[in-house]
């Protein structure tokens, strides 16, 4: 039976790995790339998101094998549009998802979370008299500041974020690369949020969305890597950008050891303590859980119910 906890961790694994115009199979622990070239077999262990491009296909076994394995799915369009596939993750235990719901049901935790990562984004301390629409103002001026240093550094004009998702073309290169590249790391934090067991839908800054969450973990690193590289990339020609983009946000990635920080920060605006969260749940993915209780929190429970009360017989049927 296999152990969870042998996995390799998020910050241990390489960021992500794009794809296109190949196919896909299962081969031993691994999956298998195959293309007019020939064949190369990727751990996906040891991977934390694969993006499937135009003219991908992927057997069942290979879909199978990166779930088991919480190596995030997604399949990408040229235009930009994508679906998200997940697995389970690297962990069967719900403290992280349970923790995450009752700081977000609740208006008061619910705040100090907002406030918490928006502080994560300022290198000063925030005035705590200051209320949410002031902080917004503030993060708004913040962000478009990283653009004009961007514009001033590449010598590329900006006329503001701006890009239309069913036009992909009709943008300009910047807009392409600055879409580009944060997509890429919303990929990224996505397989972060849910290798760790976090709910990408219950966000606390942004809100409605499946994807919630990833946006509010996004938002923490987009001035340091997403605006950068795509001023930079953009810079230099228009030839291949949105593939020169995807590249150096990997060596990006790296430099800033991204993936070394995302679980740490993840914890940090959430107030959870690095503690290890291991459970009985995790070394049987199949053991049933507890059951909710009012005044216990909760009581074993499952398929046997023997430690309960006994239940009267059922009546005979009659002849």
């Amino acid at each position: 039976m296999k152990d969870l906890h042998i996995l390799p961790k998020v910050r241990d694994g390489w960021s992500y790995l794009y794809i296109e115009h190949c196919r896909i199979d299962q081969q031993g622990k691994a999956i298998v790339l195959h293309d007019t070239q020939g064949s190369v077999p990727v751990p996906c262990a040891a991977l934390a998101l694969l993006m499937l491009g135009p003219g991908t296909s992927i057997t069942h076994a290979a879909v199978s094998a990166l779930a088991d394995n919480g190596c995030l799915a997604v399949w990408c369009g040229e235009e930009g549009v994508r679906f998200y596939a997940q697995g389970m993750g690297e962990t069967r235990n719900a403290a992280n998802f349970l923790h995450q719901a009752r700081l977000w049901a609740d208006a008061a935790l619910h705040l100090l979370v907002v406030r918490r990562m928006y502080q994560a984004r300022f290198q000063e301390s925030l005035d705590p008299g200051l209320n949410i629409q002031q902080i917004r103002g503030l993060e708004g001026v913040r962000v478009r500041e990283a653009y004009a240093l961007a514009s001033r550094e590449t010598g590329l004009r900006w006329k503001g974020r701006s890009y239309n998702r069913q036009g992909w073309g009709s943008a300009d290169p910047i807009n392409r690369a600055l879409s580009t590249a944060n997509s890429c790391l919303y990929g990224i934090c996505h397989a972060a949020i849910v290798s760790a067991g976090y709910a990408p839908a219950l966000g606390f800054i942004h809100t409605g969305k499946m994807l919630s969450f990833v946006y509010d973990i996004a938002d923490l690193y987009k001035t340091d890597v997403s605006i950068p590289i795509a001023f930079q990339e953009t810079a230099k020609g228009e030839q291949d950008l949105e593939k020169r983009v995807r590249y150096a946000c990997r060596d990006a990635y790296k430099e800033v050891r991204l993936l070394d920080r995302l679980i740490p920060d993840i914890q940090e605006v959430l107030a959870i303590p690095d503690t290890d969260h291991s459970s009985d749940y995790d070394t049987d993915d199949c053991l049933p859980g507890n059951l909710w209780d009012p005044k216990d929190k909760d009581v074993r429970g499952g398929q046997n119910f023997s430690d309960g009360p006994s239940l009267p017989p059922l009546p005979s049927s009659p002849k």
